[in-house]
């Protein structure tokens, strides 16, 4: 598209301005070509003819949503106005002092203490790329730093700008971010020492000037050195062109350098007193400015500063005094008084008391000062000559003795702290930090203007090279055609300055004559220059000054000065006085020939990009200039040998006002410092440069459907371009980029505005019309029913007469009577309408009731179908849309094969406009025959023979060509037909396809009654299965139910036995002890077989005796009369075979002696006793088996076994009553022995033993039946577990289909465990019956180990443990279990040194452990949690009440008996915080890479993103980046934290804890992000924000962390996204922002309303009075005053106390552990 184009109504444009440089005009007609006027209207109203040149149309100004951009180049229109105006929009609306020009970073003075440089702003731009962020320092400064660290190449940072810029404080900071990210661990302090050397160099080299409190009045270039680690191991510094005439002479309200007033505020201390120095006010060095104090600057305080970094840097208090006694003296030197005697001498007094203070603190004879500061020696070939000189020559001498002696003490001072600085190391990598001054123009320029000037043409030509270089390197890397671009190169000013004959060596030249002048030089670079060099001029009006072109500038130079300051002398003899000093170092600053070391002579190795001419005389060498050029020189060389990052700083206005933009002072340091001319090397190319990506998310709204339909982005983005813009000069196709000439972006957006705003338009249209046809019915309706009243009203008072008011009486009587009859009739016949009605109604109710009673029993049917149907409906959507999708899908591809054959027709198109063309042309020659023809004809009387012969050639011309004519018709009909027949075969290719298409759809037909029959049969299955899961809650509640009244019954039973149980309690068996025996039976199953067949002969025996008896005396029929079926039913159940047992032997005793009669009834006992026996040794039999089995099962069952157990607490309840009552029935037992020896006793005792054995017949009944409902209430919870865990396994499935595999091994080891367990209690009930006259074995909850096992057991215990794969199936905090029950065995022996020894082992392994696996997220839970663990069974089993009140009495009596383990909770305490800590920090470190990417960048809203163009600095790869975040990563990130530290049995607590410090972390770096990138700060981001916090709140909620204040963290980023998304226009608005917006400080608000960036232009920037509407409100807050939120924050960890469930006799150790030397106790 031509740029004349754009210069149309509404656009806008900038003209120039006398005072604001450029101004804003919108162009009020549109522009033809040829026009000499363009009608404008100024912003103020006025109308304006602005006279143009049609080659030189006024700038065009880019559009609003551009303007404010990072980025410089990401402006589409490039130019010095759209430059001013962004850099004004930014700094005085935006309170942004950064702005990125391409490679350059462009840096406003704010003259304003800003909140952007704090040690978590530098953590914020660490590791991040540069685009990412809003433009900073610390931005360039972590590119070199990251460059230097890839690249392995060195680096260097160029800070240039006018004096008041901002240049040294831009270096500081720089600086600064380089020992903070790099920071190491060794105790030297190398970063510490590298920034104290700042304040030292600002001391002595800075100085008040006109333009800037704290002036560098001197280039240093500081190099910073790294090693293979990247981290700071020294630094080197070189300094150039210290302006030494600041120590003699200061303009007017200008100040000597900071040191001299820092002294003499100082002067009073004691250990200044010998200086002799007094205020500054009293020597003429310091005073000759007027101006000695600066505002807000306490020197004294300084002083001490100055002092510490001395100290810091390893300077003595020696070498410092000696440093302040030179200062000192120079100062004295200034106020030696010379007087003039006559017009040719002069003299200096010997009693002058600054003199001879100067001569006393140097160490020199006062009368040779004296003398030769008056008289100069003359050395000539014949003799030598003393020469008295003037009081003004004099006085010249004295201020060149002073400025050598201050320019050495500089270099001295400088050369120390290189030595402070220096390293022993080897230097992998550097980055240099270049501090020097700005191109210069006063009004009077001088010889360090010139050397200023110098340095910043070769900086400017090298900034250009690397320039050129990067576009090139871009270019090439698109594949973009490369054209040479036409840019400034100033090596013409380099040569006129530089090379041979140049100003550089004819001032050097001059400077060798005895007799030079500056006139004289003048006059040579006249002779030499003018008219030769149109660089070089000579000023109208001045013979004594000259004028050099510079790339800046034209620059104006006055000679007077030049030769005296390029020499820079000092009489010899005066030389000769200091070097006999007895000063040291004052001789050693006039030595002759110093060597003076080179602060990089090994350190790097360079190579000049461009040979630089050098003076092969060493005379000139001593000169400044020489001396200038050759560390410039040596300055190229270094920088070419780097990667360069360039920081431009820019003084905004003269009068340090902060946030006052100056835009004349602007423009003429952004001409001056090359950003412009990196603007005008873009803009010649293609400047703005956009993604795929980025342009099809912006300009989508441009694009058909039909260009929307391709698959391809990049495709369609170049098809759309071709269409819209239709010349291809203006853009260019790269691989990632698309590349457009400059204005092309400011095209697409003014389409893309003008179809935005005819969309509004119609939609505005279309409301507008509905609201006003609401309006027209509403308003119509009103006049109808107003009429309406109205005629009714005029109707009446026209009808109302008295015969008419007595015929309306009569009407209305005659109507009563009427209505009357006629209501009646009616009534009648509606009473037996209804009637009839409620009769069939209520036989239909009847009959309806009745069906449904029938009918009832098919609700499920009719459910069954009508879930079908929904299925069938939800599943035929479903296939609809998949339908959809592949037609869709097909079409397409039909489009694109039409498409395809139509660009063949239009090729077939083409080659008959060709033929065409060829017809008309053979046309043309007819015509031309036939005008020849008639010229023919007006001479044929002459020529009439030729006339023949012309017509017969002409003839047959036309034959020949009729012929052509004919064929080409033939060629045409056979063209068409061949297209005819292309159309038919495209016709039947479109028929094949419309076949196959249809087929395909018939087949997926069928698939799809195929898939609704399977999911009709699976949908029937899991309503069944979903029926059953009903069926089983509603009998696990029943069950439930049950128990606790069988429960109830059992304590109101066992009241009775309560005494006796509390007397055999201690006693008692636990779960443990059962288990233990399982292990035990399984060595000495061969002991129980033999001890089991003993009994049972022994039992045969004893029962052969009484059946013998029982036989001799009674009846067996009687017996079996009085035994019932429960009985018999009693004897086979639950292993009471030895109760039935007792009681035959008790009834067998009473038998013997009374009742002869019950004999039948105990034979039948007898027989069912051996049933029993029988029954036994088959369980023993079983018993074996089962032990077997045993020893196959994996130890992680054994353990699950235990977490059952005690889950159910009951179920060992009722064992230990079991158990207790086994021993009371022993005990019984042993009375009924003692009955038995006494059987022969009295009748009466045998007739009471008798009442008593009936009594406990009673209670043996009570008992078997209690144990009865004890062991049907254990199956019922076991059947009850298996139960749960199989629902549980039914869900997990459901939900985690990815630990479907685990689950089922878990729950078939389950299944197998809780049959086992229902077998084993029998059968260890059964065999500890058998075994009880071995005794009863108690666990005590002790593992017992050796002292010499101590190391064996923290090696395999904690150090080598491996928490994954065994966490699943172990008790929480197993270790830790195990741990405490060593302790309490050494506490059990009173052994004091095994005990001390075995805790500091195991705190020390902890440690180890934590510190090998520091970056291991699953083993720092893991120890963390066992630690806790560890701790609370320290204080459960302490003894201590506040512990123990949570116990059962069993662990009561576990507790530690005899040592006070108090100082060790203590120390593990803190080492739990300490692994805390770090488990914080590796969750951290995991997430926070995770953060910024998935919550901020992340659109996890589609449709309301909205890119805008990112410039130079961010130019991302158009190919859609899969590996990146999402906010689902965050929330996966989230969840796996959770999951790990669930399953390690951390306690939820702590894991409450844990989630709020991680979710204070991504609220933290989230808003720390959104504050520094102004390209985020958007409504559209504030609901992307807003919707991935409530993904964080959803995922709270779904993990039951709701009272975690996990979601209170995230109040000031949900208050941030309000703040994005709110309106921002009245007063009532600003009053809600600061009501609302609580969470966030004022610097934070006004941060993020300086920030607000429209992506479109119809959304309104903040303006800056809504802005300082919102300030003066917060103005009363006392908030902070930081910007960013300490993300390093941690909030205070508390440790909760939980006690232990798990009885420590229970516990059993896996093998995996390797304890088998540990044994229970």
């Amino acid at each position: 598209m031509a740029v004349a184009a754009l210069y149309t109504q509404y656009n806008r444009v900038w003209i120039p301005d006398p005072e604001e440089v450029w101004k804003s005009a919108e162009i009020a007609k549109d522009y033809r070509a040829g026009d000499k006027v363009l009608r404008l209207l100024l912003e103020d109203g006025t109308e304006l003819d602005y006279s143009i040149d049609p080659e030189a149309l006024p700038p065009l100004r880019n559009p609003d949503i551009l303007v404010g951009e990072n980025d410089l180049t990401a402006l589409s229109y490039l130019h010095e106005p759209a430059v001013l105006h962004n850099l004004r929009v930014r700094f005085a609306e935006s309170k942004l002092i950064y702005t990125y020009s391409g490679i350059i970073l462009v840096a406003m003075n704010p003259y304003k203490q800003l909140p952007i440089y704090g040690d978590a702003i530098i953590h914020a731009y660490s590791g991040q790329n540069m685009g990412d962020m809003d433009p900073h320092i610390f931005a360039v400064a972590e590119e070199a730093y990251k460059q230097m660290a890839r690249n392995n190449k060195n680096q260097s940072i160029i800070v240039s700008g006018e004096s008041g810029a901002g240049k040294t404080v831009s270096a500081r900071y720089a600086m600064r971010y380089f020992a903070t990210v790099s920071k190491s661990s060794s105790t030297a302090h190398v970063e510490d020492k590298v920034l104290a050397s700042n304040p030292i160099t600002e001391a002595v080299g800075n100085a008040k000037t006109t333009r800037n409190d704290n002036s560098s009045r001197f280039g240093k270039y500081t190099e910073i050195s790294f090693d293979e680690r990247n981290q700071i191991i020294g630094a080197n510094m070189r300094t150039y062109l210290l302006e030494k005439s600041r120590v003699v002479f200061q303009s007017e309200n200008e100040r000597n350098y900071h040191i001299f007033y820092q002294l003499c505020a100082s002067a009073q201390k004691p250990e200044f007193k010998h200086l002799k120095l007094g205020s500054a006010a009293e020597f003429s060095y310091t005073r000759m400015g007027g101006s000695t104090v600066i505002e807000g600057v306490d020197d004294r305080a300084d002083m001490v500063e100055t002092q510490k970094t001395f100290t810091l840097l390893g300077f003595k208090e020696d070498f410092q005094m000696d440093v302040f006694k030179i200062l000192a003296a120079i100062l004295h030197l200034g106020n030696v008084q010379i007087t003039a005697v006559g017009s040719e001498r002069s003299i200096v007094s010997g009693d002058d008391s600054h003199l001879m203070v100067f001569c006393e603190l140097l160490g020199l004879d006062s009368g040779k000062v004296a003398q030769w500061l008056c008289n100069r020696k003359i050395i000539t070939t014949s003799e030598t000559v003393v020469k008295t000189m003037t009081r003004p020559q004099a006085i010249n001498a004295r201020d060149a003795l002073a400025k050598k002696i201050y320019a050495h003490l500089f270099d001295y001072i400088v050369e120390r702290i290189n030595q402070a600085l220096q390293f022993s190391g080897k230097q992998h990598t550097f980055i240099g930090v270049l501090d020097i001054y700005g191109f210069e123009t006063f009004d009077v320029n001088s010889f360090e203007q010139f050397c200023i000037n110098y340095a910043n043409e070769k900086l400017q030509q090298q900034f250009n090279l690397h320039v050129f270089k990067l576009e090139q390197e871009e270019y090439m890397k698109e594949d973009i055609p490369w054209t040479l671009i036409d840019f400034y190169d100033n090596q013409p000013v380099i040569d006129l300055i530089e090379t041979k004959m140049g100003i550089l060596e004819l001032l050097d030249e001059e400077c060798l004559l005895p007799h030079g002048t500056d006139e004289n030089w003048l006059q040579k670079l006249y002779n030499n220059f003018i008219n030769k060099n149109s660089l070089f001029e000579k000023p109208r009006m001045s013979n004594t000054s000259f004028i050099i072109q510079h790339f800046a500038d034209k620059v104006e130079y006055q000679c007077e000065g030049f030769l005296e300051k390029n020499r820079d002398t000092v009489y010899d003899m005066l030389v000769e006085t200091l070097r006999a000093s007895k000063f040291h170092l004052c001789a050693k600053f006039f030595q002759e020939n110093p060597v003076s070391p080179s602060p990089f002579g090994s350190a790097i190795t360079i190579r000049s990009a461009k040979q630089v001419i050098k003076p092969n005389n060493k005379q000139f060498r001593t000169t400044v200039g020489s001396k200038f050029r050759s560390s410039l020189s040596l300055l190229m060389e270094t920088l070419n040998a780097t990667t360069p990052h360039y920081v431009r700083c820019i003084k905004p206005n003269d009068e340090k006002l902060p946030f006052e933009f100056d835009s004349r002072r602007t423009v003429q340091q952004l001409r001056a410092c090359g950003v412009l001319e990196t603007i005008r090397i873009s803009a010649q190319s293609y400047p703005s440069r956009w993604t795929y990506i980025e342009f099809y998310s912006r300009y989508g709204i441009l694009m058909t459907k039909q260009e929307l339909a391709f698959g391809d982005k990049r495709e369609v983005c170049k098809v759309v371009l071709h269409r819209l813009i239709q010349d291809s000069n203006q853009y260019q196709f790269g691989k990632t980029k698309i590349f457009f000439r400059a204005g092309q972006v400011a095209y697409l957006e003014k389409l893309r505005l003008d179809k935005l705003r005819q969309g509004c338009v119609v939609i505005q249209k279309h409301i507008r019309g509905w609201l006003q046809r609401k309006r027209f019915l509403r308003e119509r309706q009103a006049a109808v029913t107003i009429q309406q009243y109205f005629r009714g009203q005029r109707t009446v008072r026209r009808a109302v007469t008295a015969a008419a008011l007595k015929e309306a009486w009569a009407a209305i009587v005659i109507q009563k009577y009427c209505r009357g009859y006629l209501v009646r009739s009616l009534y009648q016949l509606i009473r037996v309408a209804t009637v009839t009605i409620q009769a069939y109604t209520r036989g239909f109710l009847a009959r309806r009731k009745y069906r449904k009673m029938l009918e009832e029993h098919k609700a499920v049917i009719l459910q069954k179908y009508a879930r079908a149907w929904l299925a069938r409906r939800r599943f035929q959507s479903i296939r609809r849309f998949v339908l959809n999708i592949q037609l869709t899908y097909r079409v397409q591809r039909l489009q694109k094969k039409l498409e395809d054959q139509n660009k063949e027709n239009h090729g077939l198109v083409e080659k008959l406009t060709s033929l065409a063309a060829v017809r008309a042309g053979d046309v043309e020659k007819i015509q031309k025959l036939e005008s020849e023809l008639d010229r023919a004809a007006a001479h044929r009387r002459d020529y009439e023979e030729k006339g023949k012969k012309h017509k017969a050639a002409v003839e047959e011309q036309l034959a020949k060509l009729q012929k052509n004519n004919s064929e080409l018709k033939t060629q045409k009909e056979q063209l068409q037909q061949k297209l005819q027949e292309q159309t038919e075969e495209l016709k039947g290719k479109m028929d094949d396809l419309t076949k196959q298409l249809f087929d395909d759809v018939q087949k997926e037909e069928q698939q799809r009654i195929l898939l609704e029959k399977s999911f009709e049969l699976k949908t029937q299955d899991f309503e069944k299965q979903i029926c059953s899961l009903k069926e089983e809650i509603s009998a696990l509640k029943d069950e439930k139910t049950q128990l606790q009244h069988q429960l109830e019954e059992e304590r109101t039973t066992s009241e009775g036995l309560r005494g006796e149980v509390a007397r055999l309690s201690k006693q008692a068996k636990t779960i443990s002890e059962f288990e233990k025996e399982i292990e035990l039976l399984q060595t000495q199953k061969i002991d129980v077989e033999k001890h089991v067949q003993s009994q049972k002969r022994e039992m045969r025996e004893k029962m052969s005796e009484v059946t013998k008896q029982l036989l001799e005396s009674y009846d067996i029929g009687d017996v079996r009369s009085r035994l019932s079926v429960e009985d018999l039913e009693h004897l086979n159940e639950d292993g009471e075979l030895w109760f039935a047992y007792e009681g035959l032997k008790k009834a067998t005793r009473v038998l013997e002696s009374h009742f002869q009669s019950q004999k039948d009834c105990y034979e039948q006992e007898i027989e069912a006793l051996n049933f029993k026996v029988v029954h036994l040794s088959q369980e023993i039999n079983h018993l074996q088996k089962l032990f077997r089995e045993e020893n196959d099962i994996n130890e992680s069952i054994r353990h699950e076994v235990t977490r059952l157990t005690s889950e159910n607490m009951m179920i060992p309840d009722f064992k230990q009553q079991i158990s207790e009552l086994e021993k009371q029935n022993h005990d019984l037992e042993t009375r009924l022995n003692e009955h038995t020896e006494n059987r022969k006793g009295k009748l009466e005792e045998v007739s009471d033993q008798l009442n008593r054995s009936r009594e406990e017949g009673l209670q043996r009944k009570t008992i078997e039946a209690q144990n009865e409902t004890h062991t049907e209430e254990k199956e019922k919870l076991v059947d009850r577990s298996q139960e749960m865990q199989e629902a549980s396994e039914h869900l997990k499935k459901q939900s985690q289909a990815d630990l479907e595999e685990q689950l089922d091994m878990k729950d078939r080891v389950i299944k197998k465990l809780q049959e086992q367990v229902k077998a084993l209690t029998k059968t260890i009930e059964k065999a500890s019956d058998v075994h009880l006259s071995s005794g009863p074995k108690e666990y005590l909850g002790m593992l017992e180990y050796k002292r010499e096992d101590e190391a064996k057991l923290i090696q395999n215990l904690i150090l080598d443990l491996k928490p994954r794969g065994v966490v699943v199936n172990m008790v929480p905090g197993l270790p830790a279990h195990i741990l405490f029950m060593c302790v309490r065995y050494a506490d059990s022996l009173n052994d004091a040194n095994m005990l001390k020894s075995l805790m500091n082992s195991t705190i020390n392994g902890i440690k180890q452990v934590v510190k090998d696996h520091l970056e291991d997220f699953e083993m720092l839970s893991f120890w963390l949690s066992n630690t806790c663990h560890f701790l609370n069974c320290l204080k459960q089993y302490s003894g201590e009440e506040e512990f123990m009140k949570h116990n059962s009495p069993h662990q009561n009596r576990n507790c530690l008996n005899n040592f006070d383990l108090s100082e060790y909770r203590q120390i593990l305490s803190d080492v739990a915080i300490r692994i805390y800590h770090q488990f914080i920090i590796v969750m951290e470190n995991n997430i926070q890479p995770i953060i910024v990417p998935g919550m901020l960048e992340y659109e996890s809203l589609q449709g309301i993103s909205g890119l805008k163009p990112t410039g130079f600095r961010k130019r991302s790869s158009s190919i859609d980046d899969t590996d990146a975040y999402t906010m689902t990563s965050v929330l996966q990130q989230l969840s796996y934290f959770y999951s790990t530290m669930s399953q390690n049995g951390l306690d939820p607590e702590i894991v409450r804890q844990a989630v709020k410090q991680l979710f204070f972390l991504i609220g933290a770096v989230t808003l720390n992000s959104l504050l520094l990138r102004k390209d985020m700060c958007s409504c559209r981001k504030g609901m992307q924000i807003r919707c991935n916090i409530s993904y964080l709140e959803e995922w709270l909620k779904d993990k039951n962390l709701q009272n975690s204040l996990a979601k209170e963290t995230l109040e000031p980023l949900s208050q941030a996204a309000w703040l994005l998304q709110v309106k921002k226009t009245t007063d009532s608005d600003a009053k809600e922002i600061y009501e609302r917006c609580t969470s966030l400080s004022a610097v934070q608000i006004i941060k993020i309303l300086n920030s607000y960036t429209p992506i479109d232009d119809f959304e309104k920037r903040v303006t800056p009075s809504f802005v300082r509407k919102v300030q003066a409100l917060l103005s009363s807050r006392e908030d902070s005053s930081q910007l960013m939120l300490d993300t390093r924050y941690t909030f205070q960890v508390m440790f909760p106390f939980t006690p232990s469930p798990h009885a420590l006799e229970m516990i059993q150790i896996p093998s995996s552990f390797k304890l088998g030397f540990l044994k229970r106790v």
